[in-house]
């Protein structure tokens, strides 16, 4: 222990040496690695065993805390839970101890939380044991539905927010999301350490936006420990114990679960009323089936047995769920002898995004099926459906919260059931009201739901296209504002509101059409502000709009693989795209081949692949010149006749290369 803390005392001069520690003068640096110092030997004298009590239902409730961790991407989440199971003894003080809780591999590639992650850790405040149930939840705006089923298993949150960047736009999203709940927050600053940090003003934003009294905001560095004893004693006081009832019959929600392939499906709930014990046979609300109960753990953060769970607890529980399709995300169980009502759950938030995945051979679509259905029990977001290509074969059109869900779902995919699906490129739902009395008496109604371009109606049969919009929030500098306007107007956004947080930073509220967004907003607008600007997002209905069907000819046959519905001031643009990508893609062949993008019958862009060439006349020597222009006219002959009834070859790697991402 005196080695690691000599050597910590020589990383942290370092640091300051380098500029990685903010300018502090040598009384501050003292207090900073007395902190250190204090973290240090409670490692080294407090006795915290890794196994739980015998009786773990004896904790009463007045002694148990359900909270999460919310905060915007890469603010230290992960960095400060870490800290807090070392402090608990959940794990070891360890340098290899970095974002314990983010277990998949996709999070440790790209460096990010995706998942939310639940911990049960106990903690002596004022000579009593507390019981703790942690939830790591992911930062980014494609993972908020990982948020909204967290903090439905929470009595409080703490809201972490970098003393560097200050409140960013998810920030935002996820305070008003636990101030929906009803739920305590405990607002922390972290990254005081670094030297660009600004404490001061990051808090009166806080009392500005949220009216957060300064006094109530702890200042840690979650990466040296500063502070971090002042966190849980905080949690403990400032967040009430959960409103539960261990006198009345068994009752619990299901908010996660994922697929073990000797154990079938695993679901972590979160008790609310009674206690539940190894052998008692518990029964769904929603599907009405029943299963025995064969093992009970908790995640400290590996799984730890115990026989028996109460109200107020979160636990994992094993019951021949073999099925991943039983395992409901926001279920209620219960005693199976016992009715009872379904408890108040959260509201799944709808898919935006929607894209084709197809096997790469169809020998393989069984395995492809299996996967997805054991990583969807995991991911509960996810929306599937049947689908089908005539390029492609048989597939399934899932639907995704953005493009990085959708990045990061394929990724899991690939990594851990080793398969290789081909994914379309992503598209969004789109309404047509219909008006031909045979195309709604077709589908059964005057509103079709659509994002297939290949079932898109004729413009004569319909009466008014809708697009979805969202409601974008962006926090900026004041000094990168012409330049996000101006992608917002490209973009066909609206700005609703303008809003300065301080001098120099701004928050501004746009509507814009989600398909604008889906592809490289994200990217351009870091890119216009160096990296300073945060965006984040939500529904926000249909409106009217003006979109078109993009189709491919060849040769003047259509191919509806390629066809795309897009808004009418953007299909030449696209179109230009389209056909400039496909000469590059479709090989030469006999017959010149033009590529033409339409729509309708108006030609909005084109290219042409020439033939390949036979020179016929290459084994003439003299002679007339009669000869020449005789085998010249027969190649021309032919080649009419070949364009009159061949097919035009477009390789099956074309069509992937086209569709795909």
């Amino acid at each position: 222990m005196f080695f690691n803390f000599r050597a910590s005392i020589f990383n942290l001069i370092n640091q300051a040496k380098r500029g990685y520690v903010r300018k502090c003068s040598i009384k501050e640096l003292n207090a900073g690695l007395t902190k250190n110092l204090t973290i240090s030997r409670n490692f080294a004298t407090e006795k915290y065993s890794d196994s739980l009590p015998e009786d773990l239902s004896s904790i009463p409730i007045e002694r148990i805390r359900n909270f999460s961790i919310i905060a915007h991407v890469d603010h230290g989440k992960s960095t400060l839970a870490d800290r807090l199971l070392e402090l608990t003894g959940a794990i070891s003080k360890d340098s290899q101890n970095r974002q314990v809780l983010d277990s998949l591999q996709v999070e440790k590639e790209r460096g990010i939380t995706v998942k939310a992650q639940t911990v049960s850790i106990l903690h002596k405040y004022k000579n009593e044991n507390y019981l703790l149930n942690l939830i790591d939840t992911p930062g980014h705006v494609d993972f908020s539905n990982e948020v909204s089923r967290s903090l439905a298993a929470c009595d409080g949150v703490i809201l972490l927010v970098d003393a560097c960047h200050g409140i960013q736009a998810q920030t935002v999203a996820n305070y008003y999301l636990a101030k929906s709940r009803k739920l305590s927050v405990v607002p922390v600053l972290n990254k005081i350490d670094i030297m660009h940090a600004n404490p001061e003003r990051v808090i009166k934003d806080l009392n500005s936006l949220f009216g957060i009294d300064p006094s109530e905001v702890l200042k840690i560095s979650a990466k040296l420990g500063t502070g971090i004893l002042e966190v849980l004693p905080k949690v403990i006081e400032k967040i009430s114990p959960p409103n539960v009832n261990r006198n009345t019959p068994f009752r619990a929600l299901i908010f996660d679960s994922w697929f073990d392939k000797y154990r079938g499906a695993l679901n972590l709930i979160y008790v609310h009323d009674g206690f539940l014990k190894i052998g008692d046979e518990i029964q769904s609300f929603t599907s009405g089936k029943s299963y025995p109960i064969k093992s009970i753990s908790l995640l400290r953060p590996m799984e730890t047995a115990v026989t028996k769970i109460s109200a107020g607890q979160v636990g994992l529980i094993s019951c021949n769920m073999r099925n991943s399709k039983e395992s409901i995300i926001g279920d209620t169980i219960h005693i199976k002898t016992t009715e009872c009502t379904p408890i108040t759950s959260f509201k799944p938030q709808k898919p935006m995004v929607f894209a084709g995945i197809y096997p790469s051979d169809q020998s393989k679509h069984v395995v492809l099926r299996g996967a997805i259905e054991k990583l969807v029990l995991n991911d509960s977001a996810v929306t599937v459906s049947l689908d089908s290509s005539p390029a492609l074969g048989q597939g399934w059109r899932l639907g995704f919260l953005g493009l990085l869900h959708m990045e990061v779902f394929c990724q899991r995919l690939q990594q851990e059931y080793s398969v290789e699906p081909v994914i379309t490129a992503p598209s969004v739902i789109y309404r047509l009201k219909l008006k031909n009395p045979k195309v709604i008496k077709q589908h059964g109604n005057n509103i079709l739901e659509l994002s297939n371009a290949a079932l898109f109606p004729e413009p004569p049969d319909v009466e008014e296209y809708y697009e979805p919009l969202v409601s974008g929030t962006i926090i900026t500098p004041t000094e990168f504002l012409g330049d996000i306007i101006s992608l917002c107007v490209d973009r066909r956004g609206v700005q609703e509101s303008s809003v300065n947080i301080d001098n120099d930073r701004i928050l501004m509220k746009y509507i814009l059409p989600l398909s604008e967004i889906i592809f490289d907003f994200n990217d351009r607008l870091k890119s216009v502000s160096s990296g300073y600007a945060s965006f984040n997002y939500e529904d926000y209905g249909y409106n009217i709009t003006n979109v078109v069907r993009l189709d491919i000819l060849l040769n003047g046959k259509k191919v509806e693989e390629f066809s795309r519905i897009v808004h009418c001031s953007k299909a030449t643009l696209v179109g230009k795209d389209m056909v400039a990508r496909l000469k590059e893609l479709i090989p030469r062949q006999m017959v010149q081949i033009a590529i033409q993008a339409c729509v309708g019958s108006k030609i909005l862009a084109r290219e042409t692949i020439k033939a390949y060439r036979k020179d016929v006349t290459a084994k003439l020597y003299g002679g007339d010149v009669t000869r020449r222009m005789k085998l010249l006219k027969q190649q021309s002959e032919g080649k009419k006749k070949m364009r009159m009834f061949a097919n035009i070859r477009v390789p099956h790697e074309t069509f992937i290369n086209v569709l795909k991402r």
